[in-house]
């Protein structure tokens, strides 16, 4: 029996699945690593950024792996994988580059401008994925991206207030720097196309003078009978009208 091709359904499945591997495999790290700060009690707050120290500088490295515990962890989790899953499986060239810059950028603002206190989490990143997601569907005008837009807002919407310093136990200044990188690199990939996503189609222009008419006899021709004019149709006729530890 001859084994039936892959349908194109069949392969957005698989790219689905596969564009999720890497924010679940992502995630999972930050749990073990969670597990084993939390069982062996290794303090391992003590590796985040630290602004102004120059061992602080180690935690822009290590920060991002580091949570204060499951609440914590769990907060960054879920838009973890939801917002990384939009990001790779649109914008697959672009994530490695965006994490990798929310990542240091996020990490070295914090280091210069933070207050002195240790900072960990990967909530930075988070907010670079939410600002990247949010601004590439208003940068690129195309209806899926729009549409990833507009579910960032109705899912997230509410944690851009965590950018401002409205709490003192909250590393707002990740958070707006992680924001900031985020709307930076959806400008400067805004003219590389989707993934996954069909280009608008061109307007079709009304080129109804080039169509070809069938082939007809000359001496078959029959002249139309001229219409009487229309009743009371006075002067007016006219036929021919008609979108301490921050985290």
């Amino acid at each position: 029996m001859a084994q039936v091709p892959p349908t194109p359904v069949d392969h957005d499945r698989r790219r689905l699945v596969t564009a999720l591997f890497m924010p679940a495999v992502a995630v999972a790290t930050l749990w073990i690593v969670l597990a084993f700060d939390e069982v062996y009690r290794l303090d391992l707050a003590r590796f985040g950024i630290l602004p102004h120290a120059l061992i602080g500088l180690r935690g822009i490295v290590f920060g991002p792996l580091i949570h204060g515990g499951v609440d914590h962890l769990f907060n960054n989790s879920v838009p973890l994988l939801v917002l990384g899953w939009f990001t790779v499986y649109f914008h697959p060239k672009a994530s490695g580059r965006l994490v990798l810059a929310s990542w240091l950028v996020t990490g070295l603002w914090v280091w210069v401008m933070g207050r002195e206190s240790y900072h960990i989490g990967a909530s930075g990143i988070v907010y670079a994925l939410a600002g990247f997601n949010f601004f590439s569907g208003l940068f690129r005008r195309r209806m899926a991206l729009m549409a990833v837009s507009l579910i960032v807002v109705f899912l997230y919407g509410s944690m851009w207030w965590g950018a401002l310093p409205l709490q003192p136990e909250v590393s707002w200044e990740s958070h707006l720097a992680g924001g900031i990188v985020g709307s930076i690199m959806a400008w400067y990939y805004r003219k590389v196309p989707p993934a996954h996503v069909p280009p608008p189609r061109p307007e079709e222009p009304d080129d109804g003078g080039d169509q070809e008419l069938p082939d007809s006899d000359p001496g078959d021709e029959q002249v139309p009978a001229p219409l009487p004019p229309a009743p009371d149709a006075g002067p007016w006729y006219d036929p021919g009208r008609t979108s301490g530890t921050w985290r």
